[in-house]
């Protein structure tokens, strides 16, 4: 057995043994007074969920005992191969998309490798007026240095397997003028020195079918934003360190920031169309694991590396925008469960599809524990009444701390290294860092059950057969204020509220103990508006604060100038000399 295999194998038996370990220390408590079918029901249902909350800290754990590494190469160096640096576009901002292509060019130009890279804009695009707006961007991009037969644009009249079906179209019509091919999306942006090391590793790799870098997320105003950013930049690291021990060869592949082998894609990732009607058939909407699992099949390595810097993407700025996102991964991932059985597929490949099918699967099913917690308190079958109320006190308890543990313990271990490793300076200090660790667990504690909710919905909706399609994403700044925010979410109210009160009436003796499930729900139009206003990035302390703030890359400061130069073009940006990132070794 190879290292990843045995790792994962470890890891596996870990999760499992500790959750059923909490299964039996749950039917322990409340069996004092003899078993009952919703008993057993719920012991099953701490050993399921507990299992995904195990294996997910697992890797944050393995990631923070794991050795970073700095890589070191010469930025300068030609790659042998070419790649095209593709950017698929739907109903996106044109000035703003563009603008980081121009970045991105400019810094391969910088460093005399630009020739070895071509760039092509994948437009999806179906408004009319929104396409006449790529076109007049795309000629301000076209006077770029060195654009001229390296940069190119176009609009297919119809957007046929969406994202997946514009690069497939590319690739079957323009591949095989390249070796390998970089997929980007339109808010990603990279740094040229990453860009030149990744064609670099395909070319003295040649098992090499992808590389998935780690992106970064910049770029974020409001407080939703700038947790997510946050998290993105100080906690990801560990918890992809982790997962790239157990992963080995067989790695992920996010749709985004990751260079491909052009003829191995080819030959190996054309994906089929699922019989029947959306949501279970139809166009795979989750295809990058898909095509990562169909490249490990056909023997290719596909790896992640966690220390890859220089990679970027923007996120979403508010709960509503994440949610329509989140919709669409749902769908996606749950169509999975049709290509679980599918020939010739490693066992990591299906592990992964079931994981990220329990990804969403697992919100129902706290859901379902929560409410047949209720119920045996409720009906507590000619239980003593002392023994009942006491019994259901203890094993919300341990069910409450044994939680905590799992989702806070990863973090703090990440806190702790950082102080020993010096990583916290670049983050404002370890107090700094503290502060913001620790607010960001209140505030993802605070949208927990607001998250579990809307995931409970999206699964719901793609059992019943509703199909949720692509919608556009909108990006940037988008404050939701609160009549938005009351109609996105009174449902969420309602329910919390009901749920609260129910509580109250029929199991008082419970009733303190889902405050802090159901207050978050009942405030959910608050939350929603509130996080999705700017931060005060000038409060004391000021929390959230990543190294990317404090140091923003050359390429993230090439991007904001060259936007302000074209949007506003009276105003002259200030002189940006691109130079080789400090995570380079010349």
């Amino acid at each position: 057995m190879t290292r990843p295999y045995l790792i994962r194998t470890a890891a596996l038996l870990t999760a499992l043994a500790l959750s059923c370990a909490g299964g039996h220390l749950f039917l322990r408590f409340t069996g004092a007074g003899g078993l009952s079918a919703l008993d057993i029901a719920r012991a099953i249902l701490v050993v399921i969920t507990g299992f995904w909350l195990v294996w997910g800290g697992a890797a944050a754990v393995m990631g923070v005992f794991t050795p970073a590494r700095a890589p070191s190469f010469d930025p300068r160096r030609k790659p042998v191969g070419m790649t095209a640096i593709l950017v698929p576009i739907f109903n996106e901002n044109p000035a703003e998309t563009f603008a980081r292509i121009a970045a991105m060019n400019r810094g391969l130009v910088d460093l005399g490798i630009a020739e070895r890279f071509h760039f092509a804009v994948l437009s999806d695009t179906q408004l009319l007026e929104a396409a006449t707006q790529e076109a007049v961007w795309f000629e301000r991009l076209l006077r770029e240095p060195m654009s001229a037969g390296r940069i190119f644009y176009r609009r297919r009249e119809h957007n046929t397997g969406r994202k997946a079906g514009n690069i497939e179209d590319f690739i079957a019509r323009s591949g095989g003028a390249y070796d390998y091919g970089l997929i980007l999306d339109a808010d990603s942006l990279m740094a040229a020195e990453t860009i030149g090391e990744m064609a670099r590793r395909m070319d003295r790799d040649p098992d090499l079918g992808l590389l998935q870098t780690v992106p970064k997320v910049i770029h974020a105003q409001t407080l939703f934003g700038r947790s997510m950013q946050f998290a993105a930049s100080y906690l990801s690291p560990s918890f992809a360190r982790g997962a790239a021990l157990m992963q080995g060869r067989e790695g992920p592949y996010w749709g985004h920031n990751a260079i491909v082998r052009m003829k191995a894609f080819a030959a190996s990732c054309g994906l089929p169309e699922l019989s029947g009607k959306p949501p279970f058939g139809g166009h795979i909407l989750s295809h990058d694991y898909v095509e990562a699992a169909l490249l490990s099949r056909a023997g290719w390595k596909v790896i992640v590396d966690p220390e890859l810097e220089g990679s970027f993407e923007e996120g979403p700025e508010n709960l509503i925008e994440y949610a329509k996102r989140d919709r669409r991964w749902c769908q996606g991932n749950l169509q999975h469960r049709r290509l679980l059985g599918a020939p010739g597929l490693k066992f990591w490949s299906r592990f992964t599809f079931v994981q990220g099918i329990m990804a969403y699967m697992a919100s129902p099913l706290w859901l379902l524990l929560m409410s047949a917690s209720i119920i045996a308190v409720v009906l507590p079958e000619q239980r003593p009444v002392f023994l009942r109320f006491s019994q259901t006190r203890v094993d919300l308890w341990v069910l409450a701390a044994a939680v905590a543990v799992v989702l806070v313990l990863p973090k703090v271990l990440i806190l702790v290294r950082g102080a020993l490793d010096n990583r916290n300076r670049r983050f404002g200090g370890t107090m700094r860092a503290a502060a913001s660790v620790v607010c960001e667990i209140v505030f993802s504690t605070l949208l927990a059950p607001v998250m579990l909710l809307l995931q409970t919905r999206a699964v719901a909706q793609v059992l019943l057969g509703l199909d949720g399609g692509w919608p556009a994403t909108k990006r940037g700044q988008n404050w939701i204020n609160l009549e938005t925010a009351f109609r996105a979410s009174w449902w969420i109210m309602t329910l919390g509220l009901v749920t609260l009160g129910s509580t109250v009436l029929f199991a008082p003796s419970i009733a303190l103990w889902m405050v802090p499930a159901m207050l978050p729900a009942i405030l959910a139009p608050l939350l929603i508006s509130l996080s999705s206003m700017p931060s005060r990035r000038q409060a004391l302390p000021p929390v959230f604060q990543t190294d990317l703030e404090l140091s923003p890359a050359p390429v993230m400061v090439q991007y904001r100038a060259i936007l302000a130069s074209w949007i506003v073009p009276d105003v002259a940006p200030e002189p940006v000399t691109i130079k080789t990132a400090s995570y380079v070794a010349a």
